[in-house]
């Protein structure tokens, strides 16, 4: 049965789905490239600590702004690799041949991440540091600065230079969103997810997040043209991401010829 999306865009270029990615992922097909920033199920050392909420795991207990807590971020190591397998294989199976893949993690998942994104079928083309400038320092230890984009493609990619080429930076240096104004703890900011996706995705192309939280990189499709596709298991943050996506997408889609206000994309086999 296909699933019924949780919101569409008037324009039809942008969708989110409420639900697990690995029961809405075998029905989506023709995607472009995968843009995604799943739990990390990292930094809990005990049982106790990955199970706690996370709202008490990223953020400070002097905080002003509280944001909900979200699922899937409970895992160990181990747990954490087969899943990510799992969803990375079907998220493979929805893209086309060459698609790019773009994950986020951190220091502690990098290796199990790097593994698994192979395990999932992708080919592994490398690492781009994001440099999130602003970061707590720690006495006698160094910053923990950085967060990591792990990147792949569905087989071969297609380097010919052309004059559309995008040629994206092996460092990304953007500032962290400031806590009192994210909507979700571990918020990405715009101006990463458009620097990436110009790169990930051709313009008019198909982008997938099957973990897509308050909604940021349906923003960033928005505002760069491309068509998005969003998946998210908390109903809660479905409802952030389409207030956000469809504020970007009535205030910056101007539709074209080639792909009119009523036109459905091509999302399911």
């Amino acid at each position: 049965m296909l699933p019924v999306p949780y919101w569409r865009s008037d324009c039809g270029r942008h969708t989110l789905y409420h639900g697990d990615c690995l029961a809405i992922l075998p029905h989506l097909s023709g995607v472009d490239a995968v843009v995604t920033d799943p739990p990390y199920s990292s930094g809990g050392m005990m049982r106790g600590d990955r199970t706690a909420p996370t709202r008490q795991k990223y953020q400070s207990s002097d905080a002003l702004t509280e944001h909900p807590s979200f699922s899937g971020d409970n895992r160990d190591q181990r747990g954490l690799g087969y899943w990510c397998a799992l969803w990375m294989s079907a998220a493979r199976d929805a893209t086309k041949s060459g698609a790019m893949f773009c994950t986020f993690t951190d220091w502690r998942q990098l290796p199990t991440m790097t593994d698994v994104v192979q395990a999932g079928g992708w080919v592994w083309r490398g690492i781009v540091p994001w440099d999130k400038v602003i970061a707590r320092p720690q006495a006698g230890r160094f910053r923990a600065q950085a967060e990591y984009m792990i990147w792949a493609t569905n087989g071969a990619r297609d380097q010919t230079p052309a004059d559309d080429s995008a040629y994206g930076n092996g460092i990304i240096r953007v500032s962290t969103p400031p806590t009192n104004e994210r909507e979700h703890a571990t918020q990405k900011p715009v101006e990463l997810l458009i620097e990436i996706i110009n790169t990930a995705c051709q313009p008019e192309g198909l982008v997938l997040d099957p973990f897509a939280g308050s909604g940021t990189t349906g923003v960033a499709c928005a505002m760069t043209g491309r068509r998005f596709i969003g998946i998210e298991l908390d109903e809660g943050y479905c409802a952030i991401a389409k207030r956000r996506i469809e504020e970007a997408a009535n205030h910056l889609f101007v539709p074209t010829e080639t792909n009119p206000p009523d036109a459905d994309p091509p999302l399911f086999d």
